[in-house]
């Protein structure tokens, strides 16, 4: 093995195309993470909506080793499926932990792995928006992760609970997918465009735009400590 950049971790193209004793792996690492990111709240660091838009891209790549499969849509519908489920039980997870340890939570101090803001400013956006903030979240890069602890800990009603978190979870894959695949195909074929070289640019875009509302309700908040 050549040598191992430790950057690469951030990258959500190293876990696609990862490879182990020559077997690609990177459809079950894209489903780890997924469930990671959702379920266990040390993964608020890890690659999602950009991860999953490159998922897209590398459908066939991905799938290719599950299932063969000719068909071009069934191969995204199936991709984006196990990622959805994948999803769901992540949420499952965080939710049976908030349910189970919200008062340890507020009691735990900071470390690399948690922080406390986090769970607070999650709570702020569940609150404010209810059952539509599972939705919401799935979409926001670091409230995704505490969501569904949150729901646990404020002992959200199951079923409505499980109701936001399969929708949430299908949108979420589906619209980040699909619009990966096709819009690598668009751009191959009518900008001569390969998307693929362009990783880097996709990956920061994703980044910025989805980031974005977290930063912005963030400098709504600061003003009012002069009051």
């Amino acid at each position: 093995m050549s040598g191992f950049d430790w950057t690469q971790l951030l990258n959500p193209e190293f876990y696609i195309t990862m490879t182990i004793g020559g077997f690609k792996v990177g459809l079950w690492i894209v489903l780890f993470i997924v469930f990671a990111e959702t379920g266990l709240f040390a993964g608020f660091f890890l690659p999602g909506d950009s991860l999953l838009f490159l998922s897209g891209i590398y459908s066939r790549d991905l799938i290719e080793n599950f299932a063969f499969i000719k068909s071009d849509i069934v191969n995204v519908v199936l991709l984006s499926t196990l990622v959805a489920i994948a999803g769901i039980f992540g949420n499952m997870i965080g939710y049976w932990f908030g349910a189970k340890s919200g008062y340890y939570l507020y009691k735990k101090n900071d470390s690399f792995w948690f922080k406390k803001k986090y769970l607070i400013q999650s709570k702020d956006f569940f609150e404010r928006y209810g059952g539509k903030a599972i939705i919401f979240a799935r979409f926001l890069p670091i409230v995704r992760t505490f969501a569904p602890i949150v729901a646990g800990i404020v002992t959200m009603d199951k079923k409505k609970f499980m109701f936001y978190n399969i929708v949430s979870s299908f949108l979420w894959s589906f619209i980040l997918i699909f619009s990966g695949h096709y819009l690598y195909g668009m751009f191959l074929e009518k900008f001569n465009i390969d998307l693929k070289e362009h990783i880097e640019v996709i990956v920061i875009a994703i980044i910025v735009v989805s980031t974005l509302p977290v930063f912005l309700k963030f400098m709504k908040k600061t003003p009012k400590q002069s009051e």
